[in-house]
């Protein structure tokens, strides 16, 4: 393995994709493309604006809303409603319902609350439709439904200082107040699209994964065929996770099925299988079961010292190699220099064996050449997957790389790519969601806190709080998100799931004690972010990785990107440190009132 030959061909990879514009090089969708938007699987019913009160507003219905309210319902709060633009529960679940849609962290780990509904997953990484229905079959078990807003977008929070609540106002007309708010709107729910001239002018049918048209194309996210795509040209523009999972379903229905390629992911083996009843009922017997299965899986990511590796994935398969290549050093060598070095090695021996994947699944050579990723494993979001480069094996799939450039423009007739013209029938965009813009954008809200300051004055200069939670300013305000704490990105489930349990210790203690608000002192908030820049910084996407949404396209996200990290030791130590501070009861860094 001739590490600097693969630095170059990293570095001169990650060249011919770098665009001066940045994130800028998309668009949301607009102009024609904003029909897009609408909900194609539940219809909007009309109702009456609220004008009540509720003990805590929750804006998202995915994963952090529903594991915030079901704690905080564990603790004993009456009344607590989630407001979401989807038609139901869900979050990005809701709404990406493509063929093949399905997690790529093993379901024990991934799904929340096993435990309290009683569910056991049908495989280890399950489908889209079995955590659709997940979500609300958390909705049923916590009676979450009664006082739900759905196909509702908030539109302003203001603090009452006076009140001591919060104002929500909605798109809807609803205008009503709640004693605490929490915010879990997450990182992939605004549809983008990449800004290719003549986006505008193809004559036939678009639309965006995460609004699948099954009226085009028939079936059914289940997995039934999508026989009105028989005989039809179906040109597939993206070749990222959703990429990944959608094409083995559209290579096996489609007329033609040509995929778009700018930058090809990283695909090792899934490895799938069905979790046995039995099995399942042996390591589910014990109460807590899951949360030991979570530290598990986190130890194995973050030298948490597991003796075992019970998921064992390509997430701690990768983890664990770097930790073995770090320990073969003499310990006199560890340094911090050599510690990168060693890491370095690990990935990029894991990194062959992913390319040589490519070589052994895919017939034709030149296509399984495309379809190597010559960048590190953390540069962009791993992939697994057991049927998607045996797709190019088709007579009726065709790559059509673009060694870098993207494609160079939409016609009425097709896509250009490399100066030649492709006809399609059928145009689908699998070009992801915005990341890296500022929080209130993709929100579509802002909030006003103590004083009439505005969250986005308050982070101008990047984002400020204590344990990611909690943030000076803004009483009585939760969010529920991985940054500046745990920061697991592998599974962000853990993260939510525990930020759940921290609001509902908060609240039942303010409720207990009759404090009307509790936020954190500026010294405490300043303090955790002195303590976070101690660290590492970011280990995903660095700015020499090939440009994508881990690194802001490759561009230098400025200073304020330098906070977006989390606990300098890892998770592991941020969940035990987490643990500890909310079983103390003493809640250190928050002043209650």
């Amino acid at each position: 393995m001739d590490t600097q030959a693969l630095r170059e061909r990293y570095a001169a990879e990650r060249a011919k994709r770098l665009r001066p514009e940045g994130n800028a090089q998309y668009q949301r969708l607009q102009g024609r493309h904003a029909a897009l938007l609408a909900d194609p699987y539940t219809p909007v019913q009309a109702r009456q604006p609220r004008r009540d009160a509720v003990d805590f507003a929750f804006v998202g219905g995915g994963f952090a809303g529903l594991l915030t309210a079901a704690r905080l319902k564990e603790a004993g709060l009456k009344s607590v409603r989630l407001i979401d633009k989807a038609g139901d529960f869900g979050g990005t679940w809701y709404w990406n319902r493509y063929p093949g849609a399905q997690c790529d962290t093993a379901s024990l780990v991934y799904l929340p609350l096993l435990e309290e509904t009683g569910y056991r997953p049908s495989e280890k990484y399950v489908h889209g439709p079995e955590i659709f229905a997940h979500c609300q079959r958390i909705g049923r078990h916590y009676g979450l439904y009664e006082d739900a807003l759905f196909h509702t977008e908030v539109t302003q929070l203001t603090w009452q200082q006076e009140q001591a609540c919060w104002r929500v106002q909605t798109a809807q007309g609803d205008d009503f107040t709640a004693r605490f708010i929490g915010l879990g709107t997450g990182p992939l729910h605004v549809p983008k699209l990449p800004g290719i001239p003549g986006l505008e002018s193809f004559a036939g049918p678009v639309f965006h994964t995460s609004r699948w048209d099954y009226g085009l194309t028939g079936g059914d996210a289940q997995g039934a065929p999508m026989h009105k795509l028989a005989g039809r040209r179906v040109a597939l523009i993206g070749t990222g996770a959703t990429a990944v999972q959608v094409v083995p379903r559209l290579a096996r229905d489609a007329g033609q099925l040509m995929v778009f390629q700018r930058t090809p992911s990283s695909v090792d083996a899934r490895d799938n299988g069905p979790i046995a009843p039995e099995w399942f009922a042996s390591i589910s017997a014990q109460p807590g079961w899951q949360q030991r299965w979570l530290e598990n899986f986190t130890d194995n990511q973050a030298g948490g010292g597991a003796a075992e590796d019970w998921v064992n994935d390509g997430w701690t398969e990768l983890a664990k190699r770097i930790r073995e290549q770090i320990l073969r050093l003499p310990k006199e060598q560890r340094t911090p220099p050599a510690m990168l070095a060693a890491f370095e090695q690990a990935d990029h021996a894991k990194m062959n064996e992913i390319r040589a994947r490519a070589d052994a699944l895919v017939h034709d050579s030149a296509t399984a050449q495309q379809l190597k990723a010559w960048y590190r494993q953390l540069c962009k979001r791993p992939c697994f997957h057991d049927e998607y480069l045996q797709a190019y094996n088709r007579p009726n799939v065709k790559l059509i790389d673009t060694d870098g450039q993207g494609v160079q423009a939409i016609t009425p007739h097709g896509v250009v790519a490399a100066g030649q013209e492709h006809e399609a029938d059928l145009l689908i965009f699998a070009s992801g969601f915005e990341v890296g813009t500022p929080y209130v954008q993709r929100a579509g809200f802002d909030l006003t806190g103590e004083g009439g300051q505005q969250l986005s004055e308050a982070w101008a200069q990047g984002m400020r709080s204590l344990h990611g939670v909690h943030v000076h300013g803004f009483p009585n305000a939760f969010f529920v998100q991985p940054t500046q704490g745990a920061n697991l990105i592998s599974n962000i489930p853990h993260n939510l799931s525990d930020a759940a349990l921290s609001i509902a210790a908060v609240v039942a203690h303010a409720q207990a004690h009759g404090h009307r608000s509790v936020q954190p002192t500026a010294a405490a908030e300043q303090a955790w972010l002195e303590l976070l820049l101690t660290g590492a910084g970011r280990m995903l996407g660095s700015l020499d990785c090939t440009p994508g949404y881990y690194n802001n396209e490759g561009q230098d996200p400025g200073p304020a990107a330098r906070l977006n990290v989390g606990h300098p030791a890892g998770p592991s130590a941020y969940f035990k440190y987490i643990a500890q501070w909310r079983q103390s009861g003493r809640f250190e860094g928050l002043v209650f009132n």
